[in-house]
């Protein structure tokens, strides 16, 4: 039986794909350590986690991954580590149910927080990336009410609430915050901490490239138009995440090297984002870091908006080449596995 079980679960936007994948590189010397990272790949953790929150988007390849993760975790005799963002903003009851799975096995939290300066651009990228239409004035304008996009944003990057939940259920003593260090701080910093955090020795791991690289101010314009041209087309969510947001999005557009988006937080955001902390502060739980990273930072850049046509034109001729190189790509991988087969 785990010796313990630690739930990495969130918050999105905070990290966590590049310890996700670090976690992966460095699966084999975890192990050697005590520590198992299950699953073969990390889509069997996107799938168990998927499983037990009920989530109809992964479809019938989820059934019985959850009840298959928790029992490779009882086998094994060390300490388990399970990272998936979707969990963060579980309601309480769906909280109890992932934590009462591991039964006698004591579980613990963790949960990587970052200040909302970074996360409002990250949190439109996302937006964009999973067929959002609305435009950047107005998902800021909009951060600071009760309807779309305020309910998903919150849902999602609701600091308080969130660490609330978890360390309810789990108890403070066993739940610990991790704050994304700071713009310019040293490289391998939140991989540092989230060790301390979990327990676990993390010293020597195989480095990884940055993860989920940002969209330029004109790639997510191109984005934005083209989400537009396609709510008539009416893509099923499998589709559209195979096509444009696995496909194009994160492998053409990502990366692209274009003007960054610029955000400096307004005193709305500033304010709420201190209450916020007060919030987290008041859980009980331990931190890693410092609760003064997450006030609000500037990000320099450029305003979406302001973006001339001529750079928004280069974006999407950008986005042609990339889309061309990748079909080429895939024809002559068909066409050599085609000569295997024969």
């Amino acid at each position: 039986m785990a010796s313990r079980v630690v739930l990495h679960v969130g918050l999105m936007k905070s990290g966590t794909s590049y310890l996700q994948q670090r976690l992966g590189a460095n699966r084999a010397l975890l192990l050697e350590r005590g520590v198992l990272f299950p699953g073969g790949t990390w889509r069997d953790q996107v799938l168990a986690v998927s499983d037990v929150l009920g989530r109809k988007q992964a479809g019938p390849a989820a059934r019985g991954r959850w009840a298959a993760l928790v029992a490779e975790a009882a086998a094994y005799d060390g300490v388990v580590v399970v990272s998936m963002e979707f969990l963060g903003p579980a309601p309480p009851e769906r909280v109890a149910e992932v934590v009462g799975s591991f039964g006698e096995v004591p579980v613990e939290v963790v949960l990587t927080l970052r200040d909302l300066g970074r996360g409002v651009p990250a949190m439109w990228q996302e937006s964009l990336q999973n067929g959002g239409t609305t435009d950047w004035a107005t998902y800021v304008a909009g951060l600071d009410g009760k309807r779309k996009p305020a309910r998903s944003f919150w849902r999602q990057q609701g600091m308080g609430r969130i660490v609330r939940n978890w360390a309810e259920a789990v108890g403070p003593q066993r739940t610990a915050v991790v704050t994304v260090p700071p713009p310019g701080a040293a490289a391998g910093l939140l991989w540092d901490r989230f060790g301390v955090a979990a327990g676990i020795d993390v010293a020597g791991a195989v480095e990884v490239e940055p993860a989920n690289t940002s969209l330029d101010a004109a790639s997510a314009l191109v984005l934005l138009e083209l989400n537009r041209r396609l709510e008539a087309a009416e893509l099923s969510a499998d589709d559209y995440h195979t096509l444009v947001k696995f496909g194009l999005a994160k492998r053409v557009m990502a990366g692209r090297g274009g003007g960054a988006i610029g955000f400096t937080p307004p005193p709305w955001l500033v304010a709420r984002s201190a209450e916020v902390v007060d919030r987290v502060a008041a859980t009980g739980a331990r931190v890693v870091g410092d609760l003064d990273e997450l006030a609000p930072v500037a990000v320099p850049g450029v305003d979406p908006d302001a973006v001339p046509a001529e750079e928004r034109l280069a974006a999407a001729v950008d986005v042609l080449a990339g889309l061309t190189v990748q079909r080429a790509d895939q024809r002559r991988a068909g066409s050599a596995a085609a000569r295997l087969r024969t």
